[in-house]
């Protein structure tokens, strides 16, 4: 399935625009707390400052009975109007990573793809951004375990936004709408669908961006334990 990844904002005011370290940023907001139900991925173009490329799907799960499954999703979803879009297009999280692989070795401008698929299998040129650390710190680690596939090595380290407003802004901001609230950007979309507060988180980590922060990792997995977490920001959200 397809939807707008409208920013619904134009940019402006790029005097205080810093040269970043990534070309670009892929914004991630994970839904579920069982498993993982929605696994949408906006790809931010540093040169542009808008989203060029976006990859979404939904997730079924493989613990979970039919009828947990059924009941979960009209939960989640149903308010939403969305719930039998889940049902109808939902895969297992592995053939998700699969996808997803095939989307980050995509050619752009001609021969960046956005994954060193040899090597360190780390991103190339390229970060996540998350809204806290609970996608990539836990709930992800978790899913590949449930579903039996290694983490992949691109799952190493993250941008956490909550990080890099504090230290830009001096401003503590618990959550993505409390950012939201004191810059003045109105939300878009459905809170707790993933495209959507995905969309917003972009719109935030543009505005961070035109207000001239610098975009940095601020967590990072060990090598050889990747289920200890590195936090590299002295003042942070914890």
């Amino acid at each position: 399935h397809s939807c707008s990844v409208e920013l619904g904002e134009s940019v402006s005011g790029l005097k205080n625009l810093r040269e970043q370290e990534f070309d670009y940023f892929l914004v991630l907001d994970l839904e579920g707390k069982v498993e993982i139900l929605e696994f949408p991925v906006l790809l931010f173009d540093v040169k542009t400052m808008d989203v060029v490329d976006t990859f979404h799907r939904f997730v079924r799960p493989t613990k979970m009975s039919e009828k947990r499954i059924n009941e979960y999703i009209e939960g989640k979803y149903g308010s939403f109007g969305v719930d039998r879009v889940w049902h109808d297009t939902a895969i297992k999280f592995e053939e998700v990573i699969e996808q997803f692989e095939i989307w980050l070795r995509k050619e752009r401008d001609g021969h960046i793809k956005l994954w060193r698929e040899e090597g360190d299998g780390l991103l190339n040129g390229a970060a996540f951004v998350t809204c806290g650390n609970w996608d990539l710190k836990t709930k992800v680690p978790q899913q590949c375990e449930v579903s039996g596939i290694k983490l992949p090595p691109y799952f190493m380290e993250w941008i956490n936004l909550k990080d890099i407003y504090l230290n830009f802004y001096n401003r503590r901001a618990p959550g993505m709408l409390s950012m939201m609230r004191e810059l003045r950007i109105p939300p878009l979309g459905s809170h707790h669908l993933g495209i959507d507060d995905s969309k917003n988180i972009a719109r935030v980590l543009r505005h961070l961006l035109t207000d001239g922060a610098l975009l940095q990792i601020t967590a990072r997995r060990t090598p050889h334990s990747t289920d200890r977490v590195r936090f590299l920001f002295q003042n942070r959200i914890k």
